[in-house]
């Protein structure tokens, strides 16, 4: 039996085990279920001592893979293609709007995501050439696990697809292990029709010239993407799972939640920049992976402004304590006919700031979100409240925090 089919079946009797539990303990009578929107938080405190500052790359994360792994991802592309806005937008929260006021980016920058592993994104300035014999490319490219190229699709691309073809073929050869994604960016701007022949010439035209190469079925996956819907999100979210060596058990360890709490789909999410690095094994409805995002969203804006620092408290805390405390959950029912049930898997620091004089913690926290069209599910939900906490002590237990 393997890894993966021993995780699941250990959390399947757990399942069974509490949800036995529960129906011993749960009401015979529950209260009719209501319409109407019902948004119920519970705050807690899940995290442990945490260093924050202002630089991302010397925090101490609270991670659940192993510190040792450390993944790199590339964004690359020529000037003024949408690298940094799509940087700005996914990790730093910026409206989209405002990036159009954005100045080219002329040197490396560096964002970090450190949720559920310690992980860096570089923004790559597009005026360098890093194939000059003179560069130093393993300083770049060393430890890289995959490199999106960022290609805006309104703009002539007979470059960019140069330029990757010439990248690709340069780094095949002494790092074979990278994984390349092309994100065809700015797609909203193009009509329908206009899109899909778009994103099939450059599909056809990169294929075509690393065949002539010599590169026979390169290992690149293709993306329409923009900032102004989710489709940047998504695209993220693929990448990222490319490069979770632990994904197929987190996979089985979603599908055996989605069948014994009735989940249409289950999301883990980092919820600081709505990427998930993991979801059940159905396919994605975006309709329902937008109705998550605007649900992080509103949890985030929230937590920032009725949020408080419990560092200094959690400083005179029992680790042992705070890992046991309830983590914070939050239920809406009977959006366009969904449930939606978020519940935090882990918390870290992430950097602190002062805002009008008032210092505020920001957190990236690893969060599972499940959608359901079980009518009855909000009376179920003390079910599903025992079978999530199995879960949350199966995935700590299998990805301890660092």
């Amino acid at each position: 039996m393997s890894r993966n089919d021993e995780v699941a079946e250990e959390v399947s009797d757990c399942f069974e085990r509490r949800s036995s539990e529960a129906k011993r303990k749960s009401p015979q009578n529950f209260p009719k279920p209501d319409d109407n929107l019902m948004t119920s938080m519970n705050s807690a405190n899940n995290e442990h001592k945490t260093r924050t500052n202002g630089d991302n790359e010397d925090l101490e994360p609270g991670n659940l893979l192993h510190a040792d792994h450390k993944p790199r991802l590339l964004l690359m592309g020529l000037k003024r293609s949408g690298k940094s806005s799509i940087s700005n937008v996914v990790f730093r929260k910026m409206a989209p709007h405002e990036t159009l006021f954005l100045e080219t980016t002329t040197t490396i920058r560096k964002e970090a995501m450190h949720s559920f592993m310690d992980f860096q994104v570089w923004d790559l300035p597009g005026q360098i050439d890093y194939l000059d014999p003179d560069f130093d490319a393993e300083s770049i490219f060393g430890g890289v696990g995959a490199m999106i190229w960022v290609l805006d699709a309104i703009d002539n691309y007979m470059e960019p697809v140069s330029r990757l073809t010439e990248t690709i073929l340069h780094l095949q050869h002494s790092y074979p292990d990278i994984k390349y994604s092309v994100f065809i960016h700015k797609v909203d701007s193009l009509t329908e029709d206009f899109r899909d022949d778009t994103m099939r010439d450059v599909r056809q035209r990169i294929t075509d010239d690393l065949y002539d190469a010599g590169l026979e079925n390169p290992p690149i996956t293709y993306y329409g993407t923009s900032i102004y819907d989710h489709s940047i999100f998504e695209a993220f979210s693929k990448v990222m799972q490319g490069l979770v060596p632990q994904l197929p058990t987190f996979e089985a360890l979603l599908n055996t939640v989605s069948a014994n709490c009735r989940f249409e789909k289950a999301y883990l999410f980092d919820v600081y920049s709505k990427v998930y690095i993991a979801s059940d094994t159905t396919p994605v409805d975006m309709k329902a992976y937008e109705l998550c995002a605007d649900l992080i969203d509103i949890i985030v804006d929230m937590s920032e402004v009725y949020g408080w620092d419990r560092g200094q408290d959690q400083q005179e805390t029992d680790r042992s304590q705070a890992v046991a405390a309830p983590s914070a959950e939050s239920f809406v029912s009977n959006i366009k006919g969904y449930h939606l049930y978020l519940k935090e898997i882990n918390r870290s620091a992430l950097r602190a700031q002062v805002r009008q004089g008032f210092r505020l913690t920001i957190y990236r926290n690893l969060s599972f979100i499940g959608i359901s069209k079980y009518s009855d599910f909000e009376i179920s939900k003390v079910l599903v409240d025992q079978n999530m906490q199995a879960f949350q002590d199966t995935l700590l237990k299998v990805f301890p925090r660092g």
